[in-house]
């Protein structure tokens, strides 16, 4: 295999899709496996979308991510520029060369009557007519006018755009990775607009000489592309690239969790779930749409959880490391059908990757939650609750949720139905006794807590059902939740004292009230 260079292209329309996010993964593995380069391309030839701030988005989302960039508009390399915009004058030459060759011409119509034209020309059979062979000779183009005529559009400075000029009754085939051979016919084609009344060049052509002069050796990007492959095969076989045509990998649709469609920015923001890696804000359409960063996702688990979207590794193993997923990768085991998106699967990869996390390293992650509830806990205290609490949460956002009440005093019980029914008042007095010998004890440790309460309810010939759950719903507030004795030796033996004592108080007055 030649050297590997790939790259991710995306434009600088708004925020950064998952999908997106996935492509870029997808191209960066194949890189790393195969000791490639992994570029960054930002395509913004089309300014009336351009949208202020997505470049730098792009760049930081990648950077969230750990998708490492050897080349970009940040980094330079030798195949700069790396924005489409700063490489304007080179695409002119290549557009007007596949004029002079017969392989595109110039056209001068204007939208409203390419659009009539498409209304004249729609059936039921074909509601959406393109410009083509089979329509291109009734329009205003090189083509179908004489030469006085083009003279006079030319003398009046009539706009114009350079179509490709794609023949019928080809078959045109290209080998993909992922599908194998694929064929389309010419007749399904359009004649694609290569470069615009400005002067800026289309997708299509501007994607071809950049791709070329970058030396890309694989195209990995998603399937709605597969359509467009054609045409870009007609344009490296005209202009005399095919020797050193890219290899294409079209990746599957990400689909909405039901299989029905693809994800969308509209499915996230309507469903309430992250399909951004970090948040955007749309200013103009004051819209806000949620980012996997901002719910709480830590980057490594958001990329195992991506991998899995269209890829397996043929073994049973869903857990890997960066480097790990690197070396398992290969485009050979990228599927064909749609991927569906879990979000509870996404979830699921967060909560191991939180479980493997060092406890003060995840301390630091979770501050942020808790100092915003206004409190600033030491960091070894911190780290003391991630240690016992880290299986309890699935994402960093869920921490507080879960592990408030080591922070705040407690307020309110969660099961104040058991409090009613078994609460005993005539147990009052050895409740006190109890909270006075947990006091007592030198080593405040989950152990010896544990000891003390085991020899108080033997001696004081009580079931661990008369105590158990009251000590558990005084210290924390709820009947669930990591071992008792751990949370206590936590909070430590005033704290714990103070809660009891306080929580004893007010099982009495549920009870009264009962």
């Amino acid at each position: 295999m030649s050297k590997v260079r790939v790259r991710f292209a995306p434009s600088p329309t708004g925020p950064l899709h998952i999908g997106g996010i996935r492509t870029a993964l997808y191209n960066y593995l194949f890189a790393r496996k195969t000791g490639g380069t992994f570029i960054l391309r930002i395509e913004d030839t089309d300014q009336t979308r351009y949208v202020e701030g997505a470049e730098q988005y792009i760049l930081n989302a990648l950077k969230w991510c750990g998708l490492e960039l050897d080349e970009s508009v940040e980094k330079g390399g030798e195949h700069g520029p790396y924005r489409q915009s700063d490489r304007k004058d080179m695409y002119a030459q290549y557009a007007e060369q596949l004029v002079k060759n017969g392989h595109a011409y110039y056209a001068y119509d204007t939208p409203e009557e390419i659009d009539q034209m498409r209304e004249n020309l729609k059936t039921p059979e074909d509601p959406n007519p393109k410009y083509n062979f089979a329509s291109r000779g009734n329009m205003k183009n090189t083509l179908s006018l004489s030469a006085e005529e083009i003279k006079a559009l030319d003398d009046a400075n009539t706009p114009h755009i350079i179509r490709l000029k794609v023949e019928p009754n080809e078959e045109i085939t290209f080998q993909d990775i992922v599908r194998g051979d694929v064929t389309f016919s010419s007749n399904e084609l359009d004649d694609k607009v290569l470069l615009k009344t400005d002067g800026m060049p289309t997708y299509h052509m501007a994607n071809i000489v950049d791709d070329h002069f970058m030396e890309i050796s694989h195209v990995i990007r998603g399937e709605e592309w597969l359509s467009s492959t054609p045409t870009h095969v007609l344009l490296y076989r005209y202009l005399g690239w095919e020797d050193t045509m890219p290899q294409f990998c079209h990746l599957p649709l990400i689909l909405k969790p039901d299989g029905k469609g693809k994800l969308s920015k509209r499915y996230g923001a309507k469903m309430g779930i992250p399909v951004f890696p970090t948040e955007w804000k749309d200013d103009t359409k004051n819209e806000l749409f949620i980012g996997f960063r901002e719910e709480g996702f830590l980057p490594e688990a958001v990329i195992n959880f991506l991998a899995f979207l269209g890829w397996n590794p043929g073994t049973e193993q869903e857990i890997f490391t960066p480097d790990g997923l690197i070396q398992a990768f290969d485009l050979e085991r990228v599927n064909k059908a749609g991927a569906r998106f879990d979000i509870q699967k996404a979830r699921w990869f967060n909560q191991q990757y939180i479980m493997q996390t060092d406890p003060a390293q995840l301390a630091a992650l979770v501050r942020p939650h808790v100092e915003g509830r206004g409190h600033q806990p030491t960091d070894e205290y911190l780290a003391k609750v991630c240690e016992l609490m880290k299986e309890r949460f699935e994402t960093l956002k869920d921490f507080w949720a879960n592990s408030r009440y080591f922070f705040e005093e407690v307020t309110e019980y969660d099961n104040e139905k058991i409090i009613r029914k078994r609460w005993k008042p005539e147990n009052r007095d050895k409740m006190h006794d109890l909270k006075s010998s947990i006091n007592r004890l030198r080593n405040f440790t989950p152990d010896n807590i544990e000891s003390q309460v085991k020899k108080f309810i033997e001696e004081q010939e009580l079931s661990f059902g008369e105590v158990l759950p009251f000590i558990r719903l005084a210290v924390s507030g709820t009947t669930k939740g990591a071992s008792i004795f751990e949370i206590m030796s936590i909070l430590g033996e005033e704290e714990v004292a103070k809660r009891l004592e306080r929580g004893f108080n007010d099982f009495d007055k549920i009870k009264e009230n009962a």
